[in-house]
């Protein structure tokens, strides 16, 4: 029996409780529209799971993250890249670098092909190569599978494409929403409306320590937004003074305090109570004052946005018992991946920024015990060109990324490989390419996020509702070269 239960995917409880409060949620501030739910009514899961995004804003160069190392494919690609920028001005990545970043899957890929992190990214290739991570190749947005010859085709009602392919927010948000820009549910908040009966304080079922991003936005469960210090503190009620005023302040505090006989006055006072009282309940499950739990010991690096956050992320995981929490979906980020220009140079810093942010994370859930209940998992807006356009590459459309948790079936490479090209014939190596090395996706976002559904707890009948484009893959469209599961959780 799933833990998430099938009825749960109606709604019909939780829309009718939210219908209620529907006017103080879209008419009030984010920061005070966190706690615009009551209470969950009981638990159903009796294990904790949570799953971890971490997003790389700019669309992250696919060629020089998970890099093709064997002879023959590593030659075409530095011949695409323009040679090494070491050897003449281009972006391909000299190969004796790679060799420490080397990636040995538990089974050898066909035709001999091979692969190696970004060099900077030593800590997830120890991942990698220990069974605790795992590669996702060629992975993105897709309506339905595709060859060449159907993106190509005039056909579009048979054919359709995601819609504004390129576009920086309008494929943030299809990978984040399965919509365009302007989505308000994300599939990170479908999970998170049908975790809801599973924690005891349904505020912190989704939780953002990156800002606000519709990925953990569902029909019900509301983001909880915390940044890298914890609880955004309401400061009409906890500063000594509001612009230098104790007066100001003492008067703030009495409106967003005091009950009114007016219903949309009463109701923000409700719901500025609950922000309150969850600031009160983060504060205390980062301080473990009512768990007794030691700090959390694992060196995160310094001087890392991502770190920070992910850092964060493991302490609210350490403090789940007292945020009520079963099941938690979180998003963390880190931008400045548009590299048009100055891609060898400005890369290895944010690759180094990846890993190690991503591995520090890992042994904290080692420490807490916790490793083989938490997923993390990389995306981005898309991959880029593997043409160079002289220092860079452009906006492009599938790309590789990492999966990384005690529950991965990590040493291993999942989904097709693509060939070494740039798409600009019909030769049967240009056949996953679509102009310029952009790569066609082999496999669709709603596969790699039922991948991660499913370990989360939902059930088969239950996908369909979360990922809409889901139908179109599997052996419930014939597709069995699309599953929907792609086999790289437990």
């Amino acid at each position: 029996m799933h833990l998430l239960q099938p009825h749960l995917h109606t709604r019909r409880a939780f829309l009718q409780r939210a219908g209620q409060l529907t006017l103080a949620g879209t008419a009030l501030p984010t920061a005070l529209n966190l706690a615009a739910l009551g209470e969950a009514a009981a638990a159903t899961a009796t294990d904790y799971k949570a799953l971890v995004c971490v997003f790389l804003y700019g669309g992250n160069d696919y060629a020089n993250t998970v890099v093709t190392f064997d002879p023959a494919s590593y030659a075409r690609y530095a011949a695409v890249r323009g040679g090494t920028g070491e050897a003449g001005g281009g972006i391909a990545l000299a190969r004796a670098e790679l060799e420490r970043t080397l990636l040995k899957p538990q089974q050898a890929l066909a035709e001999g092909r091979q692969y190696a992190l970004h060099p900077a990214m030593t800590g997830l290739a120890d991942l990698f190569n220990a069974g605790q991570a795992a590669v996702q190749l060629n992975v993105g947005p897709l309506v339905v599978p595709l060859t060449r010859a159907q993106f190509n085709s005039a056909d579009r009602k048979t054919y359709p494409l995601p819609p504004k392919l390129f576009s920086h927010n309008d494929q943030q948000s299809i990978w984040q929403s399965s919509s365009p820009e302007g989505s308000t549910v994300g599939w990170g908040g479908h999970l998170g409306d049908l975790a809801l009966r599973s924690n005891a304080k349904s505020l912190f079922t989704c939780m953002s320590v990156t800002g606000n991003a519709v990925f953990l936005s569902g029909e019900s469960a509301l983001q909880y937004q915390v940044s890298t210090g914890g609880a955004v503190r309401v400061r009409a009620a906890t500063d000594n003074a509001v612009y230098g005023s104790r007066a100001v302040r003492s008067l703030l505090s009495d409106m967003i305090s005091e009950p009114s006989a007016h219903p949309l006055e009463n109701e923000y006072v409700r719901v500025m109570q609950r922000s309150r009282e969850a600031e009160v309940h983060v504060a205390a499950a980062l301080a473990g004052s009512q768990s007794g739990a030691r700090p959390l010991l694992t060196e995160f690096p310094t001087n890392n946005p991502l770190a920070e956050q992910l850092k964060m992320v493991a302490r609210l995981i350490q403090g789940r018992d007292v945020l009520g929490a079963k099941r938690q979906v979180f998003m963390v980020s880190l931008g400045g991946f548009d590299l048009h220009d100055n891609l060898i140079a400005q890369q290895p810093v944010l690759m180094g920024r990846v890993s190690e942010a991503m591995a520090a994370f890992y042994r904290a859930t080692v420490e807490l015990g916790v490793a083989q209940n938490v997923t993390a998992f990389t995306a981005s807006d898309f991959g880029r060109t593997l043409t160079s356009n002289g220092d860079g590459s452009d906006h492009g459309w599938g790309g590789h990324h990492l999966v990384v948790g005690g529950a991965v079936k990590g040493g291993a490479f999942y989904g097709t490989p693509p060939p070494v090209s740039v798409g600009n014939t019909n030769a049967p190596q240009d056949q996953w390419h679509v102009g310029q090395g952009r790569l066609l996706p082999s496999t669709s976002v709603d596969q790699y996020a039922a991948t991660l559904a499913r370990w989360f707890g939902v059930g088969p009948q239950e996908l369909g509702g979360i990922l809409p484009n889901l139908r179109q893959f599997g052996a419930v469209a014939g597709r069995t070269d699309y599953p929907q599961d792609l086999g790289f959780m437990v």
